[in-house]
């Protein structure tokens, strides 16, 4: 007995460690700061909620909100303004951060509330008290495509590798599990968390294109999408741990705050027709696409050398350049658009001309101009050392469809909101969504999705050998 019970400890000691989320910033120090209890909030006639980035979650398409949090908080404002006293009206105002960084948010003070919109572990988190359930008893389930293999029990995961977003709730249920498949000697679930530049709806968008093969999300939100990603295949009967339920959260001695959103939460119901604009947004938008299949690796095979020649000249990643021509032209050098743009990556003549290119009609002429133009852009527009480099193509992207002067009256409306106008996922992106719609949005975030899956390949992109058998399989 004594012996099993060693080699039962023995295996759970040698499971091999989750891959652990990539840490965003410096460690967090949480200082003591001024409580704002419901007096307060009303005081200052605002009321700053913390919510996750993604649009999911808090998005909002030129008016019209599109985020699952985004007509549960109107709701509340309303309920808030209609027990106010003395005229203390409040608006609520927004504040978007990456899921993990939330909870550390509200214990800095930076906001009165977090409403994340997905399951959120707040075991950890000191001064902090969740609500009564926005929802409840929220099952995560298994997220793959159609057509491929699908699971029924949670041990068919062993050996399987899972895409997550950072601060997915799937974290530690994955932990426990290969627990279990250590006993019975088989591999683990492998973790791989995905660029931050990716929320969940970006993860299922991949994973409906092929480029990754699985992930995990609370079952609403993985339904949600499945309306508009038809796609997707939800393996409900997986179950990977218990039903948690989604808080929103408040600051423990927000007394009075707490009980005003408990008493709101017991009667809320939201409307039946609040995913009609997030529908409305999506049905028609762009999806990305598998770009590795076998005739397109041997395309950008052929196009690899004046790719990379010209990003070399230009201090670019060649792969930034690929994933634009696949966006913009499926690698197709004689494609024809809009407004005179043509060949690889459709470029215009006038473009081409500010940087003294005139012949974009040949490979080597377009894609000579449009690095050309997306370095002058970037030199003259987003060169500030404030930006990171995949920050910087995000901004060189958006202006690069919609104009870079555009894009500079964006950063500054975001600086005027509170947003991070240095970064464009989730924060300028904001602004554009409300300005032009989804659009530009979906131009950048399908290059961005497609300079990753290049990115996660690139070593047998870029050696000769590897892309032989690549290409030959």
């Amino acid at each position: 007995m004594i012996r099993a019970s060693l080699i039962s400890l023995l295996c759970l000691l040698l499971v091999p460690t989750h891959a652990s989320a990539r840490p965003v910033g410096p460690p967090v120090i949480i200082k003591k700061t001024q409580i704002r209890d419901l007096a307060a909030i009303r005081s200052s006639k605002v009321l700053r909620v913390l919510v996750n980035q993604s649009r999911n979650s808090s998005g909002e398409v030129q008016g019209e909100p599109i985020g699952v949090e985004y007509r549960r908080l109107q709701a509340f404002e309303k309920y808030l303004n209609g027990h106010a006293r003395d005229g203390q009206k409040v608006s609520i105002k927004l504040i978007p951060k990456a899921k993990d960084q939330l909870l550390a948010a509200l214990q800095r003070g930076e906001g009165d509330m977090v409403a994340p919109g997905e399951l959120l572990d707040a075991s950890a988190a000191h001064y902090v008290d969740a609500t009564e359930p926005v929802v409840s008893h929220v099952p995560l389930v298994v997220v793959g495509v159609r057509g491929e293999r699908s699971f029924k029990h949670p041990e068919q995961l062993s050996g399987r590798t899972l895409m997550l977003a950072n601060g997915s709730a799937a974290d530690e249920a994955i932990v426990q599990l290969n627990q279990k498949l250590a006993l019975r000697k088989l591999p683990p679930v492998k973790i791989e968390w995905v660029d931050p530049s990716l929320a969940v709806e970006d993860v299922l968008e991949m994973v409906e294109a092929g480029i990754y093969h699985l992930t995990v999300v609370e079952r609403p939100i993985a339904e949600r999408w499945a309306r508009v990603m038809p796609k997707l295949r939800i393996d409900r009967s997986v179950a990977l741990s218990d039903p948690g339920d989604m808080n929103w959260y408040v600051r423990k001695d927000a007394v009075m705050l707490h009980a005003t959103v408990d008493r709101f939460l017991e009667t809320y119901e939201p409307p039946a027709n609040q995913d009609v604009a997030f529908q409305k947004a999506y049905k028609d938008l762009y999806r990305v696409h598998y770009p590795l299949a076998r005739e397109d690796r041997q395309r950008l095979e052929k196009l690899r050398p004046t790719l990379q020649r010209h990003a070399d000249a230009q201090k670019m990643d060649w792969l930034d350049l690929a994933a634009l021509a696949f966006k913009e032209s499926a690698l197709n050098p004689v494609a024809k658009g809009g407004s005179g743009a043509t060949g690889l990556l459709q470029i215009t003549p006038s473009a081409a001309q500010r940087v003294g290119v005139d012949n974009i009609h040949d490979v080597d002429g377009n894609v000579q101009a449009a690095s050309k133009y997306l370095a002058m852009i970037r030199r003259k527009f987003f060169a500030s050392p404030k930006i990171n480099e995949r920050e910087r193509m995000a901004f060189t992207l958006a202006a690069y469809n919609l104009g870079p002067e555009r894009v500079q009256a964006m950063r500054t409306e975001a600086k005027r909101q509170g947003l991070n106008p240095n970064q464009w996922f989730f924060q300028v992106e904001r602004v554009a969504m409300e300005q032009v719609g989804m659009n530009v949005v979906s131009y950048v975030n399908s290059v961005n999705k497609y300079y990753l899956a290049y990115d996660q390949e690139r070593s047998s992109l870029e050696s000769p050998s590897s892309r032989k058998v690549a290409i030959r399989d």
